[in-house]
C-alpha cells in the first residue's frame, strides 16, 4: 500500500516532555548505622511515576481555543475530567458539565454507539434527544446517521472529541472519529481531540484488515486488530495518510497527555461501554471480541462480559464452568438467554500481551454443531479477513495463524511509528 503524507498548517500537536533525575554518587566511608541506612534508602528510592494528566484535564491548552466559539462535543459517559484527587478518592466531572461551568458555548452534543449516557445495547439504534442534565440537544451518530450531516454542523465553529477508546479495531468509536473528522474537513470546521490512554496500547497484534472487508467495524485497510495507538495518535494517522478521502485534511488539534507511556497500566474510572465492566474484560476484549462472530456467548447477559465464554453445545466434561445468560444492562437479548452454558471462566487469567485465539480454536474443535459455529459475515467483519475462519476450520494451529499476520504487522508498525506521541 502506498501512503501519502499530507502537511497542513492547521495540524497541531501538543507534545509532552519528561525529565528524569540522576541519583547522586557516594563516597567511601565507614558503615552507617541501620537507622542511617534506612534514611539513605528512603532518599534514593525510585520515585513514584508522575500521574497521567489526560488531554481533557489540560484545560489551559484547549479552553482558549473554545472561547467565544460555538462548540459541538462528541462524547459519552467516558468523557470525564478529574476534578479532585486524594489518596483515597478521585472525583470526576463530565467534560460537558465542566465546559458549561467555564461558560463555553456548547450548542449540541453528538453521541456514538451506546448513546451519550451509555445505556443502549451494542448495535441498538440510538435516537436523537435532549440531555436531561444540561438541556442540550443530543444527536445520534449511530444507526443510519453515522456521519454528521452538513445541516447538523451548521453554525458550529469547532468540534471537541473526547471518548475513551480501548485500542481494538472493531471497537466502533474509532469509526465514529473517522466520520466526524471527515465531515469536519468537508465543512472546514476544526476538530480538537482530547487524548486518552489506550489500555491495550502496549502491543500491536492480530489479523490485518483487508480492503474488501472494511466496514464500521474496521474502516482502514492495513490496520491490525490491536493497533497499539491512542485515539489522538490514530486521529493523526487517519488525517495525514489521506484515509478521510477528503480534498483537504481536517484542521486537527490533538491535546496530548502528560506523563503517559504506552507501557503504563491504566485503569479506567468508568465503563467505556456497557459490556466492558472492568480491566479484565478490556484486556480480554481483543481475543474474546471475535466471539461476536460465532455462536459462543462471551458473557453478555451476565456481569462477566468478555471474561467468560460458553455454549450449551460445548462438552461439560471439558468446559466445567456453567452460567445462564439473562437480559441485563447492555444486553437485552443475549445469546442462549435462559439456557445453561458450559464454558471457561477467564476472570483470573494473567494479563495478555497478544491476541489469543486458543479459546475460539479449541471451542470450534469441541463444538457439537460445527456447521453453526461461525456467522461468516459477522466473523469476517470482526476479523477483517475471510482467511481466519478458513484457517480455524482447516485445523491450523495458533502459531501457523500468527505467521500469516507477520508481514502486515511489520508494515503497520513502520507506519504507526510516524504518529506515536508517547514513548
Amino acid at each position: 500500500m502506498a501512503f501519502r503524507l499530507f502537511k497542513s498548517t492547521f495540524f497541531l500537536v501538543f507534545v509532552i516532555s519528561i525529565s528524569c533525575g540522576n541519583t547522586p554518587g557516594t563516597k567511601n566511608q565507614s558503615l552507617p548505622s541501620p537507622e542511617s541506612q534506612n534514611d539513605a534508602l528512603a532518599k534514593t528510592k525510585t520515585p513514584e511515576p508522575a500521574p497521567i494528566v489526560l488531554g481533557a484535564n489540560r484545560t489551559e491548552v484547549y479552553l482558549p481555543l473554545l472561547k467565544d466559539k460555538k462548540v459541538a462535543v462528541v462524547g459519552n459517559p467516558s468523557s470525564l475530567i478529574l476534578k479532585t484527587s486524594s489518596s483515597s478518592e478521585k472525583v470526576y466531572t463530565h467534560l460537558v458539565d465542566s465546559l458549561v461551568a467555564h461558560e463555553i458555548n456548547i450548542v449540541k452534543v453528538f453521541s456514538p454507539e451506546h448513546g451519550f449516557r451509555g445505556t443502549a445495547d451494542a448495535g441498538e439504534a440510538v435516537k436523537d434527544g435532549k440531555d436531561p442534565k444540561t438541556g442540550l440537544p443530543v444527536i445520534s451518530l449511530y444507526g443510519n446517521n453515522k456521519k454528521p450531516k452538513p445541516e447538523q454542523l451548521a453554525g458550529v465553529d469547532v468540534i471537541v472529541f473526547d471518548i475513551q477508546d480501548v485500542g481494538v479495531r472493531f471497537y466502533t468509536y474509532i469509526a465514529t472519529l473517522h466520520y466526524v473528522m471527515q465531515a469536519a474537513a468537508e465543512a472546514s470546521i476544526p476538530v480538537i481531540v482530547l487524548d486518552r490512554p489506550n489500555p491495550n496500547g502496549s502491543y500491536v497484534d492480530g489479523p490485518i484488515m483487508e480492503a474488501a472487508h472494511t466496514s464500521f467495524l474496521g474502516m482502514h485497510a492495513g490496520v491490525p486488530l490491536v493497533h497499539g495507538m491512542t485515539i489522538g495518535e490514530y486521529a493523526q494517522m487517519m488525517n495525514q495518510e489521506g484515509w478521510l478521502q477528503t480534498a483537504h485534511p481536517a484542521k486537527l488539534t490533538v491535546v496530548a497527555m502528560q506523563n503517559y507511556t504506552h507501557n503504563l497500566t491504566y485503569s479506567l474510572p468508568v465503563r467505556p461501554s456497557p459490556n466492558l465492566p472492568n480491566d479484565q474484560s478490556i484486556m480480554l476484549y481483543p481475543s474474546l471480541g471475535l466471539c461476536e462472530g460465532t455462536t459462543l456467548n462471551a458473557g453478555r447477559g451476565t456481569e462477566m462480559q468478555f471474561q467468560v465464554i460458553g455454549s450449551p453445545f460445548l462438552p461439560q466434561e471439558q468446559y466445567t464452568f456453567s452460567y445462564t445468560p439473562q437480559p441485563n444492562f447492555g444486553s437485552k437479548n443475549p445469546k442462549f438467554k435462559g439456557e445453561t452454558c458450559n464454558g471457561l471462566d477467564l476472570r483470573m487469567l494473567p494479563k495478555l500481551q497478544k491476541v489469543d485465539l486458543h479459546f475460539i480454536i479449541d471451542a470450534y474443535r469441541n463444538y457439537e454443531k460445527k456447521a453453526e459455529f461461525f456467522n461468516t459475515k459477522n466473523f469476517t467483519a470482526h476479523a477483517g479477513t475471510a482467511q481466519l475462519q478458513q484457517q480455524i476450520e482447516s485445523g491450523a494451529t495458533m502459531q501457523e495463524i500468527r505467521v500469516s499476520w507477520q508481514d502486515g504487522l511489520e508494515a503497520f508498525k513502520v507506519l504507526r511509528q510516524k504518529y506515536v506521541l508517547y514513548p
